[in-house]
């Protein structure tokens, strides 16, 4: 199987935030297990959604669904480790986009993530996809288009 590569942009990141890792996320092998650093892109992304006065789900029932996530890993993390998350969006269509996170370590300079999170907005009422509001796309006014 062909290894996953993951680029990103140096000017699509948007946010950043810092997390630490905490021994419970810490696995048999004595490192960040995969399930943890799953957990903690999910804060990242959380906390840039909030940022940018982006509910998950509105009071309407309108909001953002996860599609797909694709993390390669390039070094380990331990206990107490603080890691900063760099978020941000790419590749946007009509219904949704990517969301993008580079995560290192600060005290050393270690890259030791990439990731990638595709969305779509989703009225959870009536169960479909819908097309990006014009509001979120004002945000994001860097960020590349797919056809």
């Amino acid at each position: 199987m062909a290894r996953l590569q993951l680029h990103f942009p140096e000017d699509q990141y948007y946010y950043s935030t810092q997390l630490t890792v905490r021994v419970t996320d810490i696995n048999g092998a004595n490192h960040l297990g995969n399930d943890s650093m799953i957990s903690m892109i999910s804060e990242a992304r959380a906390r840039f959604l909030y940022e940018f006065g982006i509910r998950e789900t509105a009071n309407n029932g309108i909001g953002i669904i996860v599609t797909d996530l694709a993390t390669t890993y390039k070094a380990e993390a331990h206990a107490r480790d603080q890691l900063l998350f760099e978020v941000g969006v790419m590749d946007f269509n009509q219904y949704g986009g990517d969301i993008t996170f580079r995560i290192t370590r600060p005290a050393d300079q270690a890259l030791i993530a990439m990731a990638k999170s595709g969305f779509v907005f989703f009225n959870y009422k009536t169960k479909k996809v819908m097309a990006m509001p014009d509001d979120f796309r004002a945000k994001f006014s860097r960020v590349n288009w797919l056809a």
